[in-house]
């Protein structure tokens, strides 16, 4: 337990102390057995300290409420501070984890060595299909429950579905269990936040990611960002380190060696992969996705399924 201005945050240490230090930040409401499938390999290499955010899922105990996005960031810097005060770190963020990793990044980026971003939120607009199956959540029926995570994990479901029942019942316990609470961002990254991100960054995402297209995501990255270098995991979506735990973590691998990436890398290539056409909006979706808009704030109150 690491103690702080906002409570105690836990965190889960594995690897040699003299290796290089990795801070591990899991989707929303994930807590830091999240990176289960992962951090045997990943401990091969690194330091490997998988933390809790106060206020959420875990073992943390928040005794002051993180209000701002100042606060949240300043809660990171002061976790990584007490774990490793004088050396860089990887930094390595999953959705509402990868949103919060770039935020750090750009607050601190002499703290860091290299930051990995897995299908970070705040890097386009939500898919109005996640929202229409997510707010049914709000009912807390089991089966609206099911209805989301499901689809969710769709690709994980189709080998492992105890992955998927265990993220169902945790999904269900933390809305439940835990007190409705605001929720800080995550904040829309801008052209400028993320041409501003100078440490070396890889963003990894699933080719059936649902909480927005990984092509678009990509072409904006491209287009604002090229110092980013970006990587499509194929057979995967928001799922992407349990569905494939060893070749997600051998990309982070090839990335800290400062190797080439894949071919999705290339435009070439990456137009072939890409090659089905992209989801458009019908005047019918779109009605729909503006209603669903409206219902934002509702919406950050369900928790994750990670």
């Amino acid at each position: 337990m690491v103690p702080g201005s906002y409570g105690e945050t836990f965190v889960r240490i594995s690897g040699p102390a003299d290796d290089a230090p990795m801070v591990l930040l899991p989707g929303l409401n994930s807590p830091s057995l999240f990176w289960q499938p992962n951090v045997q390999a990943l401990s091969a290499q690194h330091r490997t300290y998988a933390v809790e955010r106060p206020g959420e899922i875990g073992c943390s105990v928040c005794t002051r409420p993180i209000s701002s996005l100042a606060e949240i960031v300043g809660w990171l810097n002061d976790t990584i501070g007490a774990l490793e005060p004088a050396r860089p770190i990887d930094l390595v963020g999953l959705s509402y984890g990868g949103w919060l990793a770039a935020r750090y990044a750009l607050a601190f980026p002499n703290r860091l060595r290299k930051l990995v971003l897995l299908a970070p939120g705040g890097l386009m607009p939500t898919n109005w299909q996640f929202i229409v199956r997510a707010l049914p959540i709000l009912t807390g029926r089991r089966a609206a429950f099911r209805w989301f995570v499901e689809w969710l994990l769709l690709d994980v479901g189709r080998n492992d579905p105890a992955r998927v029942e265990l993220s169902l019942e945790r999904a269900i316990m933390s809305y439940r269990s835990m007190r409705p609470r605001r929720l800080i961002g995550p904040v829309r990254l801008t052209d400028a936040d993320l041409a501003g991100l100078r440490t070396p960054t890889l963003f990894l995402v699933g080719e059936h990611e649902k909480l927005y297209s990984a092509r678009k995501a990509i072409e904006r990255l491209k287009r604002v960002a090229p110092q980013i270098q970006t990587e499509v995991l194929p057979g995967a979506g928001h799922d992407l380190t349990c569905r494939k735990p060893a070749r997600s973590t051998a990309k982070f691998s090839i990335f800290w060696r400062n190797a080439t990436l894949g071919a999705c890398h290339s435009e070439n290539a990456c137009g072939a992969h890409w090659a089905s056409p992209s989801l458009r909006f019908t005047p019918i979706s779109r009605s729909i996705w503006m209603r669903w808009r409206a219902m934002w704030t509702a919406w950050r109150r369900i928790p994750s399924v990670h």
